[in-house]
């Protein structure tokens, strides 16, 4: 097996190579980035004789398809997906090679299910694997391992947190960006939409999280888990990057215009107020606070059997690459032995076997903390 990771060199490319590059039947690991300067790699992975390190930009359409014909599968890990996702899938397509990402842009998700390359990628016999990360990702999966033990699912709610300690590059293009305008949820049986970081609820995550405030955020799960977990009412997601001050900020920058996408007119010069706010998040502060090296995510699903109420709640706790690119690495596997079989534009839940896919990601280290809550009515035993 080949493996072209796009964004290869950055954290979460690396996340999914350290992984791959341990398997046998991995032969070669590409790694292909806009800046493909070694030093940036880890020594593991420099000195892997299975890496190789490539220049590669996503607006470079050719020199995509061209490369991809090489290799087994394509996982794109480079954000912000809403700019990223849909050329990249549109380059594997052609190239007729089975496609893996980790969007978590809504925008990306959708263009991908509504356009051609659904239609494309049937034709050609591909698969184009969207939202395999963490979130989206993992938890989808987890989703649809509790939907399989129910009889009814009614309700989907899934949060998260990021500590700025972990985030660099187009994930803080991502940050903002879920926040803005109306964003997707699925709420009573509809798709809707609602302003980007409000709702706030709190919730517990492991620690060293421990409390959070999470608020609404624009991620895909709305617009797939309805497609595949028939019946269900609510899918919620939210989210929210800690410390606290960092949402706080970022919701008065909002309010204030600083997150505008419109150019404005400065001393004669056209700025525009979201590439500024962008630029000025890259450098944090000594003095403030980055919080934890650490993320986290929890997993709620409600619903019913044997005529009983049924809550699971599942917890995950640890570094954001990692966790992000195990996902990927492991359905990559998958989709090389021949377990993912659905052709076509597909999310986590309808294409991964969940207990394969969580056996092996347990297998890997991973620890998923979980309660189950059985509600029902009294009765005296017989």
């Amino acid at each position: 097996m080949k493996a072209l990771i796009i964004g290869g060199v950055g954290g979460m490319g690396q996340g999914v190579a350290r992984d791959l590059v341990k398997q046998k039947q991995v032969t070669e690991v590409v790694l292909a980035d806009l800046y493909p300067d070694p030093e940036r790699l880890s020594k593991k992975l420099r000195e892997n004789e299975k890496t190789k390190l490539i220049k590669m930009d996503v607006n470079d359409h050719e020199s995509m398809v061209n490369a991809f014909k090489d290799v087994s599968v394509v996982i794109n890990t480079a954000g912000p997906f809403y700019k990223t996702a849909v050329p990249v899938a549109k380059a594997a397509v052609e190239a007729k090679v089975n496609y893996i990402d980790i969007c978590d842009d809504y925008e990306g998700t959708e263009i991908l299910f509504k356009s051609e390359i659904d239609k494309m990628a049937k034709d050609a016999g591909i698969t184009v694997l969207t939202g395999m990360g963490s979130d989206p990702g993992t938890n989808n999966v987890l989703v649809k391992w509790y939907a399989d033990r129910l009889d009814r699912v009614d309700e989907i709610y899934l949060y998260w947190v990021v500590s700025i300690a972990e985030l660099a590059g187009a994930a803080w293009d991502h940050s903002l960006h879920m926040t803005l305008g109306e964003i997707p949820q699925y709420i009573d049986g509809e798709l809707v939409h609602v302003e980007g970081g409000t709702g706030e609820v709190v919730a517990q995550f492991l620690e060293p999280l421990g409390t959070c405030h999470v608020r609404y955020v624009g991620h895909p799960q709305p617009l797939t888990l309805p497609k595949y977990i028939k019946g269900v009412k609510n899918v919620i997601i939210k989210g929210a990057l800690i410390p606290s001050w960092v949402d706080e900020l970022i919701k008065e920058q909002k309010d204030s215009g600083f997150l505008g996408t419109e150019p404005i007119d400065v001393k004669g010069t056209q700025i525009t107020p979201y590439d500024l706010a962008l630029k000025m998040w890259e450098t944090i502060p000594e003095s403030r606070d980055n919080g934890p090296q650490s993320s986290g995510l929890k997993v709620i699903v409600k619903g019913e059997r044997g005529g009983r109420k049924i809550v699971y709640t599942a917890d995950m706790v640890g570094r954001m690459a990692p966790g992000t690119g195990l996902p990927a690495s492991i359905a990559s596997l998958m989709m090389d032995a021949g377990d993912v079989t659905v052709k076509g534009v597909v999310a986590p839940e309808g294409c991964i076997d969940p207990d394969k896919f969580l056996s092996i990601f347990l297998g890997r280290g991973a620890r998923i903390h979980q309660t189950e809550t059985i509600s029902s009515m009294f009765e005296p035993e017989k």
